[in-house]
């Protein structure tokens, strides 16, 4: 996989930031056989940058990402003070977001998992930034939020399943352009 280096800033906080050349020499006609995966990932998302540009104080608190792909908004999180696990279902994510942060100097805990399974693990703010391509996701998003913290954000990028998502997660509050936060 080629990579490219660019560099990011998100408010204070400015990242040197490893991403695939081309995302779409990613996808693996196999893997897309097996769970319909694509390398959704790979790409620097709007909704994540919006995502992370919209991140209320997280100094000292407990923050799991969903879906982080490359983990914008969980590198700055953890660039301001919070403890982050980002989460994802690409090996390849996991391993790219393990070697940003430590080109940045950052700690985080980056792991593999399918958000479509419980986890018993509790936080204090969940994020998950367009992670809505797919009306099977819909419900399981929806769960793992009520389970992991009290409060989220999320970066939404129009996708056609974000309306039934905000009518089914219930108290919703507008942040920013792009970005609502679930109570």
């Amino acid at each position: 996989m080629r990579r490219v280096l660019e560099s990011v800033r998100v408010g204070d906080v400015e990242l040197d930031l490893l991403r695939p050349e081309s995302p779409e020499g990613l996808i693996d006609e196999e893997a897309f056989a097996d769970d319909e995966f694509l390398p959704y990932w790979a790409e620097l998302w709007p909704a994540a940058t919006a995502l992370a540009e919209s991140l209320p104080e997280v100094a000292g608190l407990r923050v799991i990402e969903l879906g982080c792909g490359l983990g914008l908004p969980s590198l700055v999180a953890a660039a301001r003070g919070a403890e982050v696990t980002a989460t994802d279902w690409a090996q390849d994510a996991i391993d790219l977001l393990r070697e940003n942060a430590g080109r940045n100097g950052l700690g985080l805990t980056a792991e593999l998992w399918d958000w479509r399974a419980p986890r018993a693990d509790c936080f204090d703010l969940a994020l998950a930034a367009d992670v809505l391509y797919e009306e099977r996701n819909v419900e399981p998003l929806i769960a793992r939020l009520r389970e992991l913290a009290p409060l989220a954000y999320l970066g939404l990028a129009g996708r056609p399943y974000e309306a039934a998502f905000l009518r089914g997660a219930g108290r919703v509050v507008e942040v920013a352009d792009r970005v609502v936060a679930l109570g």
